[in-house]
């Protein structure tokens, strides 16, 4: 491997890693699937509208920047302002890790590998700790 193909290949984003808008586009909507399915999601599954379509869309556009991908979210709506946005939502360890479950599975069930399920999922609980706006 030459130095600038090694240099390529640190330099790759996750989204490049997972392979582009599709995978994106199939995590998504698997994370949403099985909120949408299983029992042990109906916590999570209640803080979102009947419908998830809005926001199945909404999270493709923002994990496709949040990866190193493409701005789609940024450019629609701007500055994605999380914290913020997610306020009106009561959100407690059990809320994080009932998200963090989902897509830790949805990651799983794409077919990711295990270092890239790792290393999304360390920067997912950092995000979604952070997001955290009620005690316990």
């Amino acid at each position: 491997m030459t130095d600038a193909t090694s240099q390529e290949t640190q330099q790759a984003t996750a989204f490049e890693l997972i392979g582009g808008e599709e995978r994106v586009r199939a995590l998504v909507d698997r994370f949403y699937d099985l909120m949408d399915l299983e029992p042990e999601f109906a916590v999570l599954r209640g803080l979102h509208p009947p419908t998830l379509d809005n926001s199945r869309d909404k999270f493709f556009w923002f994990l496709c920047g949040w990866m190193g991908g493409p701005d789609y979210y940024i450019s629609k709506f701007g500055h994605p302002r999380l914290r913020a946005r997610h306020l009106p939502f009561a959100i407690a360890s059990p809320e994080r890790d009932q998200w963090l479950r989902c897509m830790a599975w949805a990651m799983e069930d794409i077919g990711l590998a295990e270092p890239m399920r790792e290393r999304l999922l360390t920067s997912f609980f950092d995000t979604a700790d952070w997001m955290r706006n009620r005690p316990g």
